[in-house]
């Protein structure tokens, strides 16, 4: 256990520092179930039913078990096509699951599955999910579940390195994806809207956010986090709002307001 005993430091530090609600996740996927990581519970074999991927995430953050899910386990077909554990069938790129029920026409369900994120089929066969604490495999990407101001505080430290913004697809469909696969595919922190599943048969929080760190970036969000505490102005929570009039500015944003005033006069 000792070898991921930094992955239970960090989740914990971010746990303090980040105020969340729900545990931070370790995510991996898995190429075959002998990967399967001591002490996991299968929905099917464990609870004698099936789940959607995003129920298994939520035992993890907010029960602190250990979930592995597999095709098997699941409830929601995104997800299965989207880890690239089967084929995407034809009826799904020819745009049938969104119409006609929530887009104008086929052509649009075809491009939404055109855009869908999918990882290369037969990569990968599970996946398994376990609070950042309490983690005893190696994760490719860790997810956070966090509110507005939380996010914001993520992204700061996200950005210290190198000050780059963040540009991430969004969707109102399978967060469990867009969350994850996109992480996975370009190496990048992800930014993602907890989809209707999640919200509806989850119970994610109307006022929450997804941002997924994938492991190689970890340590750079979290020296990141460390630093812009010292430097105030917001960089901690909780923060105390107030509501004033021309408001306490970092000296750059009041220098670079004076040069602008100096040319608009």
């Amino acid at each position: 256990m000792a070898r991921f005993s930094v992955f239970n430091e960090y989740g914990e530090e971010l746990e303090r520092r980040i105020r969340l609600q729900t545990f931070p996740l370790a995510i991996k996927l898995l190429e075959r179930e002998t990967d399967i990581p001591e002490g996991a519970e299968r929905p099917l074999r464990d609870f004698g039913y099936r789940m959607t991927l995003c129920q298994g995430y939520a035992l993890s953050r907010k029960e602190s078990k250990l979930i592995a899910m597999f095709k098997e386990d699941m409830w929601c077909f995104e997800p299965i096509v989207g880890y690239g554990w089967v084929e995407a069938p034809q009826f799904f790129l020819k745009g049938h699951n969104r119409f006609p029920q929530d887009v104008k026409d086929l052509k649009a369900g075809e491009n939404y599955a055109s855009d869908f994120p999918r990882l290369k089929v037969g990569k990968y066969s599970g996946v398994v999910s376990a609070p950042l604490t309490r983690v005893n495999f190696e994760p490719d990407l860790v997810m956070i579940y966090c509110n507005s101001a939380q996010l914001s505080l993520l992204l700061l430290g996200r950005e210290y390195k190198d000050g780059h913004d963040l540009k991430c697809s969004l969707s109102s469909h399978a967060a469990c994806v867009y969350s994850v696969v996109s992480a996975i595919m370009n190496g990048e922190c992800q930014v993602a809207i907890p989809c209707r599943g999640d919200r509806y048969f989850a119970f994610a929080g109307d006022d929450e956010f997804i941002l997924t760190v994938p492991t190689q970036k970890l340590e750079d969000l979290m020296t990141g986090l460390r630093q812009i505490e010292k430097t105030g102005f917001g960089n901690r929570l909780p923060k105390n709002p107030r509501m004033m009039r021309e408001p306490d500015l970092p000296n750059s944003y009041v220098e670079i307001l004076r040069m602008l005033e100096s040319e608009w006069k």
